[in-house]
């Protein structure tokens, strides 16, 4: 890092001392939670007061939602506070205590030794939220093909990409955009502990969560007792963020075909061919008749990948994606029309999508530089579409605004193994297609001691919520008692969905 940039870490660092030793004394006053945030008794809702600007931590502030649930188990079972983040950037962490009042058996065990603590990061639901767009024009439908037929097509996403940036900067305002970013949460991170009156912090993060764990435990190594980080993102600097989402259109092409092979062999349930390329070729009718005339006025390509690209990520929707995807064949579009398009009447629905996306959008495009050069865009782009179509070029338009980003884009922190980080848990599937197991090797390279454990030839995203007991034991293991295995482990594939 230059001295200049040295010199604003250290300052940030003095702030989030500050702002920390400010909260230590606050506290958390915890209450029951407000009726509409879903989330009822005992898990208890607060806020903790954080500075919008760490370099200036007696300037503005923004108050960050919390919530909680403690141990299940006696006081002398007690060992903390865990910690959770679902990713996004955008996911909000407040349903986190509910795997504790809906008693799931994967996280039953954990659940008596520690309080599942869970926040809504800077900006996203009940902590200051963003915005880029109105909700309802966010969510309106059918948009147009993501996959460009001419250079008009290309020019009339590049509009829209920068209108939504400049929406983003109208919206949200030029001070808090520019704090949007993965070390300002990580630095909020540390200030909740010591608003919880914890030390150290033990913590669960998943998907781009990962990413957030490894920036904290990067900036406060000392302050954290145990990490477990699943489904990660590669962290080195280069891969942060333009690289990163290129790599996820070669994963997920990977990984929708491995879909596309579990519907063609069990034909007999879904009826839309014995082979891949067979139900690749009704993928392809589908999306052409779609792209012709919407489905039901409203489902055109785009919602059709919004619907479709889950399967991809999670197994969990292999069953319901497939169901939908066969009865559109056998003659019912309204199952289709209902899971693909927008409801236009649920305004809350709608405010907390469009939220999500502000925020994916305002991290990724402020946590570091990206290429300005639309040449750039462009040549990859096509590059991988010839090869890797599913989801490149509706990806490549979700990033855009970040070519026209509106305020100074940062330099990613350097992920690295500082004094006092405990041993981290890594968690991965090979096959995953949102954060490509690369990433969890080069992590693993970086934080010294870590325990990498692979499940091979799976790839839900997320996999410590699954029901795998090679992979569970080992957390359940790890959280009550600290011990890892003395080498990595790779762990047989987790069920595979049936019809």
């Amino acid at each position: 890092a230059s001295a200049d940039s040295r010199h604003g870490q250290d300052r940030e660092a003095y702030g989030a001392a500050i702002a920390a030793a400010r909260a230590a004394k606050a506290g958390i006053d915890w209450q029951d939670c407000p009726a509409d945030w879903g989330l009822a008794k005992p898990i208890q809702c607060g806020y903790v007061s954080v500075p919008l600007d760490y370099a200036h931590p007696y300037g503005k502030q923004i108050k960050l939602a919390v919530d909680r649930i403690g141990n299940t188990g006696t006081p002398q079972e007690r060992q903390g506070a865990l910690v959770y983040n679902p990713g996004g950037p955008g996911g909000s962490g407040l349903r986190f205590p509910a795997r504790v009042t809906s008693k799931n058996p994967v996280w039953a065990n954990v659940a008596k030794a520690y309080d599942f603590v869970g926040f809504d990061p800077r900006g996203v639901g009940h902590s200051a939220p963003i915005s880029c767009e109105d909700p309802q024009e966010f969510v309106k439908a059918p948009k147009m093909d993501p996959v460009p037929d001419s250079e008009a097509d290309k020019l009339a996403q590049r509009k829209l990409a920068r209108e939504y940036a400049d929406g983003c900067l109208e919206r949200t305002g030029r001070d808090m955009l520019q704090q949007m970013t993965t070390p300002n949460t990580a630095r909020d991170m540390d200030v909740i502990r010591a608003a919880l009156g914890e030390k150290k912090i033990n913590y669960l993060g998943v998907s781009y969560g990962t990413y957030l764990g490894a920036v904290y435990g990067t900036l406060f190594p000392g302050h954290i007792r145990r990490m477990i980080v699943d489904s990660v993102v590669n962290p080195a600097q280069e891969n942060i963020w333009y690289q990163a989402n290129l790599g996820q259109d070669v994963a997920f092409e990977g990984r929708w075909k491995d879909w596309e092979d579990w519907v063609a062999k069990n034909d007999a349930s879904f009826h839309l061919g014995t082979t891949r390329d067979a139900v690749q070729a009704k993928w392809l009718q589908l999306r052409a008749t779609a792209k012709k005339n919407p489905i039901g006025g409203v489902v055109g390509p785009s919602e059709l990948l919004g619907f479709f690209q889950s399967a991809p990520y999670y197994d969990s929707s292999w069953v319901p994606v497939a169901t939908v995807f066969s009865k559109y064949f056998a003659g019912d579009t309204q199952a289709l029309v209902d899971a693909a398009a927008p409801d236009m009447s649920d305004t809350a629905g709608n405010i907390s999508s469009e939220n999500g996306n502000a925020v994916y959008t305002a991290v990724e495009c402020t946590d570091a530089k990206w290429p300005t050069s639309w040449k750039k865009w462009d040549q990859d782009n096509t590059r991988l579409n010839a090869k890797y179509p599913f989801l490149t070029w509706s990806n490549a338009w979700m990033n855009l605004p970040c070519a026209t980003w509106p305020v100074q884009q940062q330099t990613p922190v350097n992920v690295k193994t500082g004094k006092g980080l405990p041993q981290v848990l890594i968690v991965q599937s090979t096959r995953d297609a949102a954060t490509p197991y690369q990433g969890a090797v080069e992590l693993h390279k970086r934080f010294k001691g870590s325990r990498l454990i692979t499940e091979k030839d799976a790839g839900s995203h997320g996999v410590t919520g699954l029901v795998n007991p090679c992979i569970n034991n080992r957390v359940d293991a790890y959280l009550l008692t600290g011990k890892l295995d003395a080498a990595d482990v790779t762990c047989a594939p987790h069920a595979t969905p049936k019809p």
